[in-house]
């Protein structure tokens, strides 16, 4: 059976400072801190922007992949916006690859819809290497925090609600649009 990755994704009032303090805490370990650049895809027949389907390419320091996740429907979002679906990976034989890869996408008719770029700072949880919280700043839209929980089945919702009960994250809005969306949304405003 393919892993599932469940996630929520949280609007953080300040850079995040508290939260750091607060994994530093409880023992989780800084896994890295690295930009990430995704460049977002949909094909011309499918609005991806309105199934909420995910087609990218991310890259970062030695690091490429190219990263598919099917639409969302009732299924994949709970009543609580924590989101669970199986998501696929083709890892790249490195970062100088994406670049092939995002000529590939537009060689093959792909419409770009979004590049974010963010800084990325991911933590491992000390007890279970398949828990990640990642803080993300983005630009002018702020800082944000995902926790991420990769699992067999739905089974993971419950520990992604304990780890944010335990990282006091229950306080801070969800974001329930992906940062394609926010991003475009911003540059639509501006």
């Amino acid at each position: 059976m393919s892993p599932i990755e469940v996630e929520r994704k949280r609007e953080l009032p300040d850079s995040g400072e508290a939260l750091r303090s607060r994994l530093a805490e409880l023992g989780y370990r800084q896994h890295g801190t690295f930009t990430e650049i995704d460049t977002y895809y949909s094909p011309r027949h499918v609005d991806y922007l309105e199934t909420v389907e995910c087609l990218r390419v991310r890259q970062r320091d030695g690091f490429a992949e190219i990263t598919y996740k099917p639409a969302s429907d009732e299924s994949t979002h709970s009543t609580t916006d924590v989101i669970a679906k199986v998501e696929t990976n083709v890892l790249l034989a490195g970062a100088e690859q994406a670049e092939a890869a995002n000529r590939l996408m537009t060689c093959t008719g792909m419409v770009t819809l979004a590049r974010v770029e963010k800084a990325r700072t991911l933590y491992r949880h000390p007890k279970h290497d398949d828990v990640a919280v990642a803080i993300d700043t983005i630009g002018s839209l702020g800082a944000f925090v995902e926790t991420e929980i990769t699992a067999v089945d739905e089974s993971g919702v419950g520990l992604l609600e304990e780890i944010e009960r335990e990282l006091d994250l229950s306080g801070y809005p969800v974001v329930t649009l992906p940062y394609r969306d926010l991003v475009r949304a911003a540059t639509i405003r501006t």
